[in-house]
């Protein structure tokens, strides 16, 4: 006896192009992680300062590298402040000073550590918190669209064309 199913058992027909992707809906809000991202950028930029007063020689009326650790200090702040504002590029100024300085103190500690200066090593790769904790909030995706740049959409204009005549 034959099936009285009204469904045909063909399959569906699938289109051979892929489905356009959905783009998730832009934040509603400022999200969680970046007041945390600018908190951890102006504690790199106090690191940066703290260095430079290390650094500084009172022989010397200003060093170059006094000068050059206050100038990633105020970018520190002003990629601190563009964040919170959700600016756009303003996790990549963060980042990219967070890197500076993870270099910077991972460099002093094997410097510490091969001089046999074991505890000041150890200080120095303690103070990686600040900016390791501020490059990892600047490069999460809430931070990095929260700050990404408003990228104009035109919606597709059907049917607004007038037609030619003759």
């Amino acid at each position: 006896m034959a099936s009285s199913s009204s469904r045909s058992r063909a399959a569906a027909r699938r289109s051979p192009r892929a489905a356009p992707r959905q783009q998730p809906p832009p934040p509603a809000g400022r999200p969680v992680l970046a007041p945390f991202a600018a908190v951890f950028g102006v504690l790199v930029a106090a690191e940066y300062l703290w260095l430079a007063w290390l650094l500084r020689d009172p022989e010397v009326a200003t060093s170059w590298s006094v000068v050059v650790l206050a100038v990633l200090a105020v970018l520190a702040v002003a990629g601190a402040v563009l964040v919170a504002l959700g600016r756009a590029r303003a996790w990549g100024l963060l980042a990219v000073v967070s890197v500076v300085l993870v270099l910077c103190l991972l460099g002093a500690a094997v410097l510490f550590g091969v001089l046999g200066l074991g505890a000041v090593a150890g200080q120095a790769l303690l103070l990686l918190v600040g900016p390791v904790g501020c490059l990892v909030l600047a490069v999460r995706r809430p931070v990095r669209e929260w700050t990404r740049p408003a990228r104009a959409t035109r919606t597709p204009e059907r049917g607004r064309r007038t037609q030619r005549s003759g």
